[in-house]
């Protein structure tokens, strides 16, 4: 069947990308679910800076791609074996397939999935196929899932089905956004009711973050961002401050704020500096979480002698330490009680057509998630 795809074909295109437009919608050649595969129609796919970091080559990938990695969608047709969906299911698209066997699967750390992993290092879905071609040409699927495209093929453990009272445009940002940024808060920083918890960096997944916080009934949120806007933006969702971490004093505020430091920093800019200073500002006995994805080569320095004098913690968060079948259900269920209003995070909505225009915005740091809808 024919499917419209968001192709890239070539990393490291200058900006502004509304000129050099490194993203081509085309029409592309879709061949049918295999075994345990899902033909899946796409509802609304969320531009991320996961994305961004393939179109700019931060984290390279094999090309041509089709991009796009958080989307919500109906699923129209099941493969051989297909044993957890059937036509019509509402689904939220999960970036990370878990095989359920391998020893990250076996102990409750799916996002940590060895052999999902390598497929998507080699564009390919959980089954090793893949099913785009374009004027004859194969292409990569990214992440497994490649979103922004009319249609789409995945493995079945690629989606989590929802319930159909779940706002189904909305429901696309819970598959990275709201799994990263509230997995990072709950999961892995276990924050409890009464702590205090800083979110540095305030993008779509930083700000989702803060929703978990506020959430899990944090005494007192600080939201951390360079930008004056995305501060203010934060503070209207509910943090209680905000502080520009480039101040020269932006330490000392926190912890006149917060004597002693906060119980919980949460990263989620993708930037060492941002990192440093989330370690620099929890308390004795603290924890630093991470969730941010820097530059591979990027390397960060701290004074050792304060993990074991200090009882710091410094963990990594990837996927916000999800596990998928149970997450995005229960977030789901947040949002529709208004415990977890993700809606308010989505400041665009546009055509797949202008996506080129999206990733313009998002490299410029405006907006907080846009959501192509199809």
């Amino acid at each position: 069947m024919k499917t419209k795809i968001a192709l890239l074909r070539e990393m490291g295109l200058p900006r502004p990308y509304t000129d050099s437009k490194p993203i081509e919608i085309v029409e592309a050649e879709l061949s049918p679910p295999a075994n345990g595969e899902l033909l899946v129609k796409l509802v609304a796919a969320g531009l991320c800076h996961s994305d961004l970091s393939v179109i700019n080559a931060n984290r390279p990938r094999v090309m041509p791609m089709a991009l796009g990695h958080e989307a919500s969608g109906i699923v129209e047709a099941v493969g051989p074996n297909v044993t957890r969906f059937q036509p019509g299911d509402h689904v939220v698209m999960v970036f990370i397939p878990s095989c359920g066997h391998c020893i990250p699967c076996a102990e409750g750390r799916p996002a940590l999935c060895e052999p999902g992993a390598a497929a998507s290092g080699k564009g390919e879905l959980l089954g090793g196929t893949k099913h785009i071609q374009y004027k004859c040409e194969e292409v990569n699927h990214h992440l497994g899932v490649s979103a922004f495209s009319t249609h789409a093929i995945v493995a079945q453990e690629s989606c989590v089905k929802i319930d159909k009272s779940v706002p189904l445009e909305t429901a696309a940002v819970l598959g990275c956004a709201v799994l990263t940024g509230v997995g990072a808060v709950l999961n892995s920083g276990q924050l409890q009711a009464g702590q205090t918890c800083a979110i540095i960096g305030l993008g779509g997944v930083g700000l989702a973050a803060l929703l978990g916080a506020l959430a899990a009934g944090a005494q007192t949120v600080i939201a951390v961002d360079i930008s004056e806007e995305k501060r203010q933006f934060a503070l209207e969702l509910g943090a209680d401050y905000a502080i520009d971490p480039s101040a020269p004093d932006a330490i000392e505020q926190v912890r006149r704020l917060v004597p002693g430091g906060v119980d919980l920093a949460v990263e989620l800019a993708g930037a060492v500096p941002a990192l440093k200073f989330a370690y620099d500002i929890i308390k004795r006995g603290g924890q630093a979480v991470t969730g941010g994805l820097p530059h591979p080569k990027a390397e960060i320095s701290f004074p050792a002698v304060s993990l074991a004098a200090e009882e710091k913690t410094l963990k990594g968060s990837y996927v916000g330490s999800c596990v998928p079948l149970r997450d995005i259900p229960r977030f789901a269920s947040m949002m529709v009680k208004k415990k977890l209003p993700v809606e308010k995070l989505i400041t665009h909505r546009i055509k797949l057509e202008d996506i080129n225009e999206g990733f313009e915005r998002l490299a410029n740091g405006e907006g907080i998630r846009q959501l192509i809808i199809f």
